[in-house]
């Protein structure tokens, strides 16, 4: 696997924007339902882009996977619950974001139902609207809704960039697909020592 297989790339502050996935106490926290350790352990090099990134004027967007209760009782096909159990139900303490992280200085939170940050919610439009090109994407899980939401920024024309030592997994090799995958199709890769914005 190579977690970065793109030279070093100065980010215009101006026209990138940080995309925190999910990074929720479901999946974070000892106590959540779909907590596994290294999406806890993530926590530290997620903060330490975000940080970064609020020095240099560049706006971070948070997403939260939320669920409302009867969400999935008449689909066809789609069912989160029935794949992962129920799982950051809506109102629930497990769907709000870990308090370890700089929320209060979001400058946007997408509220999202699926994998993908982009299906049926605002996150084109906000990026549009304040002239975003590339996305620095961190989060969890890897080759879950980390994956899905790069990919689907690339359909978009967005120049997605997975920071590879800022994900969280359930599996090590889960983390190596996604990222290699993520380089291979459709984006980028980077680490954390590799990203600076100029």
């Amino acid at each position: 696997m190579s977690d970065a297989a793109s030279p070093p790339a100065a980010f215009d502050p101006d026209r990138t924007a940080v995309v925190v996935v999910d990074m929720q106490n479901g999946f974070c926290h000892p106590d959540g339902s779909l907590h596994a350790p290294a999406s806890e352990a993530a926590i530290d090099p997620v903060a330490a882009l975000v940080g970064r990134a609020h020095d240099a004027g560049t706006p971070v967007i948070y997403t939260r996977d939320v669920h409302p209760p009867g969400q999935f009782d008449d689909t066809h096909y789609y069912d989160e619950f029935e794949r992962w159990g129920e799982h950051v139900v809506e109102g629930t303490w497990e769907a709000d974001l870990v308090d370890d992280l700089p929320t209060d200085d979001a400058a946007h939170v997408v509220e999202k139902h699926t994998y993908d940050a982009f299906y049926r919610t605002d996150l084109d439009g906000w990026l549009d609207s304040h002239g975003v090109d590339d996305l620095l994407i961190c989060g969890t899980l890897a080759n879950v809704c980390v994956l899905h939401t790069a990919g689907s920024a690339g359909l978009r024309d967005y120049r997605p960039v997975v920071v590879a030592d800022a994900l969280g997994y359930i599996e090590a090799d889960h983390r190596a697909y996604a990222v290699d995958h993520a380089d291979w199709l459709f984006g980028e890769t980077t680490t954390l020592d590799e990203v600076r914005f100029e």
